[in-house]
């Protein structure tokens, strides 16, 4: 599978998991829009219904509580037709009228009624098919009800007071179909709308799959578009751009690094192979043949040499531990002066009164940092440079600084004093068997041991190499 076929797929992937996801959303907001539009719409009209019927008992059990009267079933009945309806019913609870809503399910009502106090409204909601009611039911005492003769009058023990519900049911019913049609549309639209915006949103990381592609095509100068606005494409892109440039740094060191080894090993090979040519062809004899051997000797040494050093920087580059024993590091620098002063007895190079530095670490590694630092400030400086090894105490550090009153380092050459085969005087350097690997192994070493290193510089004034360790009981 391409670069290209998976980006695509995975921005195909992320636009139907968005879309996927919005849809969900849309669905779960509208349908719970019309639940609720719906469910406040029932309460709603199931209230009205109350407030209507028990405003209509409350009318008329003010006219039954006036005293004996008598009223017309044909006048009751227009009086109380639909939505509202009534059912007398005498004292044991049988049928003697029904009118308007109550006729079709008159007996249910009387039933449910039954069981309920007077003046409670109680809902009937009717067989499948059926139609609901409400339902109050009203004491008539002296209440005569005239059906149109002596023999069809009737004193109702009560009365009880019903409306029809089904109309607003099938009101709400409507509604809410109306409401699911609307929901239906209404998601089509907005998920049409999501896959444009989608679609544009997209396009930034369009560009950057093209970028991406011409990139692992060979342009490694291409970088993802960014126009540094905050957005998130923006902050990805200018993240992977971060990326590919360590990468193009990281594989330019690797090359420069091939490039100076091989130039290192160049010299001292070139000696060897000339001396070797020289006495295959007879030109070394005698007492010529033992310096030939001291030559070759020397120069097999310091191949040895570089290639200790690449692979100890090699070791501390893939960060394996280095060794954690209790190291006084003013005990450690007073030896290794010591050494100093009698490799180069006419150079004046001292250790400042210093207390006990307690530190954690590898011995061996932070005597060869001393050993660098100074080396390096004898070997790069006039005859007559003084250097002087200071170690101090700074909070939960120790701090060791090697100062020398020579002729420092230029401002350009500073920040490269680190870099790796890098010399300010190659030729000087190699005079005195330096690779130019001196800083960076004492940077290398410090880092291992959680420190920092940094140089101070001023022409004509001198330079000063200070390494900051934990000390013991205060370290990571």
């Amino acid at each position: 599978m391409s670069l290209r076929s998976r980006i695509t797929w995975s921005r195909s992937s992320v636009r139907l998991r968005l879309l996927a996801g919005l849809a969900v959303l849309l669905v779960f907001g509208l349908t719970a829009g019309a639940v609720i539009s719906a469910s406040l719409l029932e309460d709603f009209l199931d209230k009205r219904y109350e407030r209507t019927l028990e405003a209509s008992a409350n009318r008329l059990a003010e006219v039954i509580d006036r005293g004996p009267q008598t009223a017309d079933a044909d006048q009751l009945a227009a009086l109380l037709g639909s939505p509202l309806g009534i059912v007398v019913v005498d004292t044991d609870d049988e049928v003697l009228e029904s009118t308007g809503s109550a006729t079709t399910a008159a007996g249910e009502i009387v039933e449910l009624c039954a069981t309920a106090p007077a003046g409670t409204v109680v809902i009937h909601d009717g067989d499948e098919g059926g139609h609901g009611l409400a339902a109050v039911r009203i004491p008539s005492p002296g209440l005569t009800i005239d059906r149109g003769g002596a023999e069809d009058v009737v004193r109702p023990a009560a009365l009880i007071l019903t409306i029809d519900t089904s109309v607003d049911d099938s009101t709400v019913d409507s509604v809410i179909r109306r409401q699911l049609a609307l929901v239906g549309a209404a998601l089509l639209v907005l998920l049409g709308l999501a896959v444009i915006v989608l679609r544009l949103g997209m396009r930034p990381l369009a560009r950057m799959a093209r970028t991406a592609d011409a990139i692992a095509e060979g342009h490694l100068t291409e970088r993802l578009p960014a126009r540094r606005n905050g957005s998130e494409v923006d902050r990805l892109s200018e993240a992977v751009n971060r990326a590919f440039d360590a990468q193009a740094r990281a594989e330019a060191t690797v090359r420069s690094l091939a490039a100076d080894t091989s130039h290192e090993l160049r010299t001292p090979l070139s000696t060897i192979s000339g001396w070797l040519d020289l006495h295959r062809q007879g030109g070394v004899t005698g007492p010529g043949l033992e310096t030939a051997l001291e030559h070759i000797e020397n120069e097999v040494g310091r191949m040895r040499l570089l290639v200790e050093d690449l692979a100890l920087l090699a070791r501390l580059d893939a960060g394996r531990p280095v060794e954690q024993q209790d190291v006084d590091l003013t005990v450690l620098a007073a030896g290794v002066i010591e050494d100093a002063q009698i490799i180069y007895p006419q150079r004046s190079i001292t250790l400042a009164l210093a207390p006990p530095a307690p530190v954690v670490g590898d011995a061996n590694r932070l005597a060869q940092v001393v050993r660098n630092l100074v080396g390096n400030a004898v070997q790069h400086t006039p005859a007559r440079t003084a250097v002087v090894v200071d170690i101090t105490h700074r909070g939960d550090d120790v701090q060791l600084t090697v100062i020398d009153d020579g002729p420092g380092i230029s401002p350009q050459d500073l920040p490269r004093v680190f870099e790796r085969f890098w010399r300010a005087e190659a030729s000087r350097s190699r005079a005195y068997g330096g690779s130019g690997l001196g800083l960076a192994i004492v940077e290398a070493i410090v880092h291992a041991h959680q420190g920092r290193v940094h140089v101070e510089s001023d022409v004509g004034v001198g330079t000063k190499v200070t390494i900051c360790l934990p000390r013991r009981g205060h370290g990571s």
